[in-house]
């Protein structure tokens, strides 16, 4: 199965949680100190738990590169515990001159298996080309980012008026060509999201900053109800990875999102 028909399954079913499992090794509960593998151990017991509730899980590049040769074994490995009807997004934030790209894309969506990545655009079409060549993959390139820091560039006026985001908003849309590019908008920049989905139009969206960076669930569902759209997902990390930090830490973690799925489902029905 393609990854936009993974996504679009997913939604159709009201889920539009996406799990980011930016797993930490100091962060994990005690009681998987003392296993082999406590990143992968703690990985496999919350994609058990929660795989019948997400609409995809994300993976954060960094929090596996960390641990170097171990700590991409051990994405693979989680890769491998998810299953196959659920979107897996590289959180890898690629994006450089064409030959390089290209090996990222062969790197992270061939030989690693991921359906989806983000891909950063501010080096222009070539260096995001080879990542949307493939139309079973689902790319989603860096819109407007949820940090303090989108103001830097993102937010930038341009002399035709709009801001630096905005224009990649539109050249998104036009280098969608073969259906398969998204967008990643933060979801602590509300306003602008409003003002944005119009601009938007029907490219999927992947929300971050919802839960601990203060973003807010029930804005985001609202905005995608009144414009009648339901392709997107939220993603939210430690706000369900490490709801507890015992024994019970995978069942917390499937109440959070069954919790969330729940509130989506009554303001998408409200």
């Amino acid at each position: 199965m393609d990854a936009f028909n993974k996504l679009n399954l997913k939604n159709q079913s009201s889920k539009f949680i996406c799990i980011g499992l930016d797993t930490d090794i100091d962060k994990l509960p005690a009681c998987l100190k003392d296993t082999k593998n406590p990143v992968l151990e703690f990985n496999k017991a919350i994609i058990e738990k929660c795989s019948g509730h997400a609409a995809a899980y994300k993976l954060n590049f960094a929090f596996y590169e960390r641990g170097g040769y171990e700590g991409i074994k051990t994405m693979q490995e989680t890769i491998a515990a998810i299953p196959d009807d659920i979107l897996i997004i590289a959180d890898a934030k690629r994006g450089d001159i064409g030959n390089t790209s290209l090996m990222y894309s062969e790197a992270i969506l061939n030989n690693m298996n991921f359906d989806s990545v983000t891909v950063n655009p501010y080096m222009g079409y070539d260096s995001i080309a080879p990542f949307i060549k493939n139309p079973e993959k689902l790319i989603f390139i860096l819109a407007l980012t949820s940090n303090a820091g989108a103001s830097d560039f993102e937010k930038q006026k341009l002399e035709n008026g709009l801001c630096l985001y905005q224009l990649v908003i539109e050249k998104v849309n036009q280098w969608n060509i073969n259906g398969n590019c998204g967008i990643v908008f933060g979801a602590t920049k509300y306003e602008e999201l409003c003002e944005n989905m119009t601009r938007i139009g029907e490219l999927p969206v992947l929300l971050p900053g919802v839960g601990v960076q203060g973003g807010s669930l029930e804005d985001v569902i609202k905005t995608f109800k009144k414009y009648r759209r339901r392709n997107f997902l939220v993603n939210v990390s430690r706000g369900i990875i490490y709801k507890s930090n015992g024994t019970d830490f995978a069942d917390a973690a499937l109440n959070e999102i069954v919790s969330l799925n729940e509130s989506a489902r009554l303001l998408l029905n409200d």
